[in-house]
């Protein structure tokens, strides 16, 4: 649902989750002005939402010319999810190695508290959690470049990663997969903590590549 007032944040979800999903195919024109109409907002809002979804790969710009929304195919997602899960790889081995007592408890207890959210269904809830899950993860391994690195290609893949959990048991085994990180990190074992990691994105990716376009 668009709300008065969108903020650029929740038009860039707004947006990416409808190119994702292919409620907007791939070629179509993303005009400024019906843009501001539908979402209700200036066009400057609406150039900064284009801005970061260019940025995301989603769109393409000319000057002059109106954002076409680019076509994402299976080998150009598979490229990205693929240096994501080594980035992912390193921060679990790296939380396993640093995070601290407190640290370790609230990444076991964010884990075990969504649950709830798989047995509820509640796809939305669970995605909040997850982007929750990982950010605390990254945040463990205490390296700065590593966690810029890792947030700017979480970036680029979230309206994927959302998208995923809308396909049948997703919910269920996205859990199971963060359990197994858990574990690894709460064993101090780095090398089973970082195959949990890679093996999780690779599912991930797996999973998402239904909502890229064949081929190329």
């Amino acid at each position: 649902m668009i709300r008065t007032g969108t903020t650029v944040e929740q038009m860039v979800r707004a947006i990416a989750d409808m190119i994702v999903t292919g409620e907007i195919l791939p070629g179509a024109k993303l005009d400024e002005v019906s843009l501001a109409v539908r979402f209700d907002v200036s066009r400057t809002p609406v150039r900064e939402a284009l801005r970061e979804l260019g940025a995301m790969g989603l769109i393409a710009r000319e000057p002059n010319r109106s954002a076409v929304v680019t076509n994402v195919t299976e080998a150009y997602l598979h490229s990205m999810f693929e240096a994501m899960a080594e980035l992912e790889a390193i921060c679990a081995r790296l939380s396993a190695e640093r995070m601290t007592v407190d640290e370790r408890r609230a990444l076991e207890l964010e884990h075990r508290g969504s649950v709830r959210l798989v047995h509820a269904g509640a796809e939305e809830e669970y995605s909040a959690h997850n982007t929750e899950f990982h950010t605390r993860l990254y945040r463990g391994a205490h390296n700065d470049h590593v966690f810029e690195m890792v947030t700017q290609t979480r970036a680029r893949l979230a309206p994927f990663r959302r998208a995923q959990f809308r396909l049948p048991g997703r919910l269920a085994r996205s859990y199971e997969e963060h359990g197994r990180i858990v574990t690894a990190i709460m064993r101090a074992d780095a090398a089973a903590a970082g195959q949990a990691a890679y093996s999780h994105v690779e599912i991930v990716s797996d999973a998402s590549a239904v909502f890229a376009t064949p081929g190329e």
